[in-house]
C-alpha cells in the first residue's frame, strides 16, 4: 500500500514538471512560428527582345473655309398688298438711281466730284443794326492786337468770329446779334478802312480787331459791358493776340474796373 503511494506520488511530480516545461515552450514556438519565412528575391526574367511597331501615319484633313451663310444680297422684303405705299418698305434701288437725286441738289459725294460744287449753305441772315443818332450815341471800345511781327491770318480771324457768333453785315463789319438778331457787338480791323471783303478775307492777314459795342443797345450798359469783355477774352485765347484799351493800354483787371465805373457814371471810356 505504501508502494503505491509513493509511486502516484512520482508520476504526479514527474506529470506537473512536464506541464511547466510544455507552458515553457508555447510562447517560443509562437514567436518561432509567426515570422513568415524569408524569400530569396526572384531575379527578373530576361527581357525578351522587343518588337519594333510602327506606328501609322496620321494625315491631318484639309481646312476649307465655310461658304458664307447669307449671300451678298440681301433679300427683298415685298411689302404687303394691303399696306399703303407709305407704310411699305423702300425696294433696293439702282446704285445710279440712289445717286440722281444727290446730283440733281447739287451734292458731291461720290469719287470725281469736284470739292467745288459742293452745295453752300445758305448764309446767315445778318444781324439788325439799329445804332441811336450821334447825338445819345456812346461807344465802348477794346482793341486785340497781334504780336509783332506776325499778324492774324485771315482765316483764323474769319473762323474765331464765327466760333463767337459774329456774322458779317452791316458797314462789311462784323456784328453778334442776340435772340432777335438785333446787333449787340462789333467787330472791325485794326487796318485802314477797317472793312472785311468775304471773298478775299481768307488770304489778307490783319493787325489786330478793335471790339466795340454802340450803346444803348439791346442789352443794358452793364450786361453788354460784360458780354464785351468775356467776348474779346474768349477771341484772344483763339487768336493768341494781346488786349487793350482803347487808347492801347493794357486792358488789366484794374483798367476793367475803371471802365465798368466810367461806364456805370455815365461817361465815355
Amino acid at each position: 500500500m505504501s508502494e503505491l503511494r509513493w509511486t502516484l506520488l512520482i508520476l504526479g511530480v514527474v506529470f506537473i514538471a512536464a506541464l511547466a516545461w510544455w507552458e515553457r515552450q508555447r510562447p517560443r514556438q509562437a514567436r518561432g512560428g509567426g515570422a513568415a519565412p524569408r524569400v530569396a528575391p526572384r531575379e527578373p526574367p530576361a527581357e525578351a527582345p522587343s518588337l519594333q511597331r510602327r506606328e501609322p501615319t496620321l494625315t491631318l484633313p484639309t481646312l476649307r473655309a465655310r461658304e458664307p451663310l447669307v449671300g451678298d444680297d440681301l433679300p427683298v422684303l415685298e411689302a404687303a398688298a394691303g399696306l399703303p405705299a407709305a407704310d411699305r418698305a423702300p425696294e433696293r434701288a439702282a446704285p445710279d438711281a440712289l445717286l440722281e437725286p444727290a446730283l440733281a441738289a447739287g451734292g458731291a459725294a461720290v469719287a470725281g466730284v469736284p470739292l467745288e460744287s459742293l452745295p453752300r449753305l445758305p448764309p446767315a441772315p445778318a444781324p439788325r443794326v439799329d445804332w441811336p443818332p450821334d447825338e445819345r450815341r456812346r461807344v465802348v471800345a477794346l482793341r486785340l492786337v497781334a504780336t509783332q511781327p506776325e499778324r492774324f491770318a485771315g482765316r483764323s480771324v474769319r473762323q474765331a468770329l464765327a466760333a463767337e457768333g459774329f456774322v458779317l453785315g452791316r458797314f462789311a463789319i462784323f456784328h453778334k446779334p442776340d435772340e432777335e438778331q438785333r446787333a449787340v457787338l462789333s467787330a472791325a480791323s485794326l487796318s485802314t478802312p477797317g472793312t472785311f471783303d468775304e471773298e478775299t478775307m481768307d488770304s489778307q492777314h490783319y493787325g489786330g480787331l478793335s471790339l466795340f459795342a454802340v450803346l444803348p443797345g439791346p442789352k443794358p450798359p452793364p450786361e453788354t459791358f460784360d458780354e464785351l469783355i468775356l467776348t474779346a477774352r474768349s477771341l484772344n485765347d483763339r487768336l493768341q493776340g494781346v488786349l487793350q484799351d482803347e487808347q492801347g493800354s493794357p486792358l488789366t483787371p484794374a483798367r476793367i474796373a475803371l471802365l465798368r465805373e466810367r461806364l456805370s457814371a455815365g461817361a465815355s471810356a
